[in-house]
């Protein structure tokens, strides 16, 4: 690409694409290729001047020779551009403001009076008429308000007036759906797949795993508990209980066997089930998930119910305001002063803005946020409940030892191991499947079928022996498998989380999985604490000894060790019966009733599919500061909105109180009042401090 830099600093540059005009399209190409090379921090594209500016860590020689390798017909670039970016979105309402703007300019320095007042009428009619009908249907709402003070304005002959005034309702409806449609939209592309390979099924029954995109219409795939189905499709055989809450917003798993279709994005919650392709675009899922969330109030926070709310209860008051100044003071300057200004539009517009700007913040941080009112709930929060293994310890843990029993051979178990657990998303099953592929060892498809018990471990058949992997409870407690060398048993290092192998009821190997604690884990502990959470407890299926030695290094309040997934949910309800609002951090399957449970779930980005689905916000698995981050922005979008509620009903209040002095005439009321609530709505787009 032929390009020219226009300006440099240090980490910084600013470049001009040689090019006669650029698309949306290829705006996005550029901003995604760019940002996808290592080393850059910050791309930010501008279409109409083809400029680009480049952010960066890396060597200066490694952008100048990216660029001059780069093209906008370039598969691989193209490839990386989501079905929707935002882009065209922006620049409709965009367009639609600046639209607006320079009618009202023309409208008020070029058109004759006479005119502008024909024109005044036309436009007033819409608002007249939603008034009407509003009164008609037995209602006090905004629209009669807006009504009135437009009609009364024309009555008056202040055509200015009634022109300003429906200038900025028509700013403030577009700004308004702007935002709508914006979180809509970010919601609806951040609920991204996220599944880069699934197991396919050949002729001759073999699983390979392979890329989700090599995937071709008439293949059949294999989904197991857990894990996301990556595209449409029907059901070939097996049975399986399907979530399907991120396109249709059921909240009940939904039966899926022979015959039955699937869609892309939805999760096996449990059982097994062989899809035959018949979309590998997903089926438009972009635009299903758009529809649903449409559909669906769950987004919106209290505080922004309780804007609306309150607007409207304020309209009555107003109304008799008016009246009542007009009969005390038989002034209808002052009493106009009243009717020209509202807390409504301010209230309406500046709430929904907030919240989307803590949203935005929020998604720039690594932190995807499905709604408003969790953003309130974590800022409510006094009580966060954590996850041990992937959450305080690092979502990557490692295999330290492989302890065997009855002489069996450590490359040989470690390699079984791997076989089953390679079906099932978890870290440590992530683990265990690393330290078989690091040791070379080859682990093809040589059981029956996998039958997966949620929270407990895995169950097969090999060589007609009952095979079975998970924890000392399923192994030994349920299952009732014996163990050959008690010694050997007794003194497993307990520094460690412990995976039992057995086969034919006798266990037949231990592997022993180092599950380092985050370094950043106890200061993000304390950091919470300062931020407001009186209670952080930690609940995990290990053991006491070792659920005791995280806790006392991280320094939580409490732990709870050997928990089920229906212990950490019924807990959170416990919770809730005292009256307290629980955070839930978790990544895998097992952590999903608990997070569906609390106010606001949070999973970590690496984590199981089902759990990011059920999540309310989903967090990056970098680092947990992200988690602080997420309560800092919390906290302050509620000091906004507090901010926001003071300043509208004083100021407002100060208009009306001085419209009824006689000391601001009813059009410099309303010119303040408007001017106010873009002030406020300006501000309430700003970052989050």
């Amino acid at each position: 690409m032929k390009c020219k830099i226009l300006h440099e600093t240090k980490g910084r540059m600013r470049v001009r694409f040689y090019v006669k005009r650029m698309t949306l399209r290829q705006a996005d190409i550029a901003e995604y290729a760019l940002s996808a090379v290592a080393g850059v921090t910050r791309v930010q594209v501008f279409d109409r001047t083809c400029d680009v500016i480049i952010a960066y860590s890396c060597d200066r020689e490694k952008i100048i020779y990216k660029l001059s390798r780069f093209s906008f017909d370039y598969e691989k670039n193209t490839a990386l551009v989501p079905e929707q970016t935002g882009r065209e979105l922006n620049r409709q309402y965009e367009e639609k403001l600046a639209s607006i703007v320079c009618r009202r300019m023309v409208n008020n320095f070029i058109l004759p009076f006479p005119i502008r007042k024909v024109i005044a009428v036309f436009k007033a009619a819409k608002y007249i008429f939603r008034g009407l009908k509003c009164l008609w249907q037995g209602k006090l709402e905004v629209a009669v308000l807006d009504a009135a003070a437009i009609g009364v304005s024309l009555l008056r002959d202040d055509f200015n007036t009634a022109g300003s005034v429906m200038f900025l309702l028509n700013v403030g409806d577009i700004l308004d759906e702007w935002t709508h449609r914006k979180s809509i939209d970010d919601l609806a592309r951040t609920m991204s797949l996220g599944v880069e390979q699934v197991w396919m099924q050949t002729a001759d029954g073999q699983e390979i795993l392979m890329p989700v995109n090599e995937v071709r219409k008439g293949d059949t795939i294999v989904v197991r508990t857990g894990s996301m189905i990556p595209l449409d499709g029907k059901v070939a055989s097996g049975d399986a209980m399907v979530n399907q809450s991120s396109m249709t917003g059921e909240s009940v798993p939904v039966h899926k066997s022979n015959g039955a279709y699937v869609y892309a994005g939805t999760v096996v919650e449990d059982g097994e089930c062989t899809v035959i392709v018949e979309n590998t675009a997903g089926g438009g899922r972009y635009d299903r998930i758009v529809k649903m969330i449409e559909e669906s109030e769950k987004m919106k926070s209290a505080a922004e119910d309780k804007a609306s709310h309150l607007a409207d209860k304020l309209v009555p008051w107003s109304l008799g305001g008016t009246l009542l100044t007009w009969l005390i003071t038989g002034n209808v300057t002052k009493a106009l002063s009243i009717l020209m200004v509202d807390f409504s539009c301010a209230l309406k517009l500046a709430m929904p803005i907030s919240v989307l700007s803590a949203m935005r913040d929020c998604s720039q941080a690594g932190i995807t946020v499905k709604g408003g009112r969790f953003l309130e709930a974590v800022a409510e929060a006094d009580t966060i409940v954590f996850d041990k293994t992937g959450t305080l310890t690092h979502s990557s843990p490692k295999v330290a030892e492989v302890i065997t029993f009855g002489g069996r051979d450590e490359a040989e178990m470690l390699r079984l191991a791997a076989c089953l657990e390679e079906h099932y998303p978890h870290s440590i099953a992530n683990a265990v499947v690393a330290a078989a592929a690091e040791r070379g060892l080859e682990h093809a498809e040589f059981h029956s079928k996998v039958e997966y018990v949620v929270a407990h471990g895995i169950s097969s058949m090999v060589e007609g022996e009952r095979v079975l992997i998970g924890s000392h409870h399923f192994i030994i407690e349920d299952e009732g498998c014996t163990t050959p060398d008690e010694r050997i048993f007794r003194h497993l290092p307990m520094e460690y989380s412990h995976l039992y192998l057995a086969i034919g009821g006798e266990v037949a190997a231990v592997i022993c999985i180092e599950d380092p604690l985050r370094e950043e884990a106890a200061d993000v502990v304390q950091k919470l604490h300062e931020y407001g959470i009186s209670r952080v407890v930690m609940m995990t299926g290990d053991n006491e000894r070792t659920a005791k030695a995280v806790a006392e290094k991280v320094g939580v309040d409490e732990y709870h060790a050997e928990v089920l997934p229906e212990d950490k949910a019924a807990f959170i309800r416990t919770e809730h019966e005292s009256g307290r609002k629980v955070i839930m951090i978790g990544d895998g399957v097992n952590d999903s009733p608990a997070l569906s449970e609390a106010d606001a779930g949070i999973a970590i980005s690496t984590g199981a599919a089902i759990a990011r689905e059920i999540a309310d916000i989903t967090i990056s698995a970098d680092d947990l500061y992200a988690l602080v981050e997420l309560k800092r922005m919390c906290n302050a979008l509620m000091k906004r909105i507090s901010w926001n509620y003071r300043t509208i009903i004083g100021f407002n209040g100060g208009l009306i109180g001085l419209g009824v002095l006689g000391v601001l005439p009813p059009a410099t009321s309303a010119l303040l009042h408007n001017a106010s609530t873009l002030a406020i709505g300006l501000r309430s787009m700003t970052e989050l401090k």
